[in-house]
């Protein structure tokens, strides 16, 4: 990830689920809270519920490639913690990825291309 460092303190994911904005969809919930730096940063979460250790960080790597993908799409300056529900697990890919856009937008941390009116 490019413009893009990991949250990883405990404290920091308590301070964006206590005080950040989000939204949800079926697949994933989405929290984010501006952050006054020049670059954003991601925390992914997976519960256990998700399933044992292999689904999980199956889901974490594509909610993280999801991100990847479309990082140049993401307003910069944004601590963002996704949050994988129960059926994250057993969802495709592109579901993965069009749920993570879906919230983005909801939130309102996509770029706005000059060609859309």
């Amino acid at each position: 990830m490019k413009y893009t460092v990991s949250l990883k303190e405990n404290r920091q994911f308590r301070r964006l689920y206590g005080k950040g904005r989000h939204a949800v969809s079926p697949v994933l919930a989405l929290y984010c809270r501006k952050n006054r730096l020049a670059y954003s940063r991601l925390g992914i979460t997976v519960s256990t519920k998700v399933g044992k250790a292999v689904r999980r960080n199956r889901t974490r790597r594509r909610i993280r490639e999801a991100y990847r993908i479309h990082e140049g799409q993401f307003l910069p300056g944004y601590d963002l913690v996704a949050v994988a529900r129960v059926r994250a697990g057993h969802t495709r890919f592109r579901e993965i990825e069009r749920s993570l856009l879906q919230t983005a937008d909801k939130l309102g941390l996509l770029r706005k291309e000059a060609g859309q009116g």
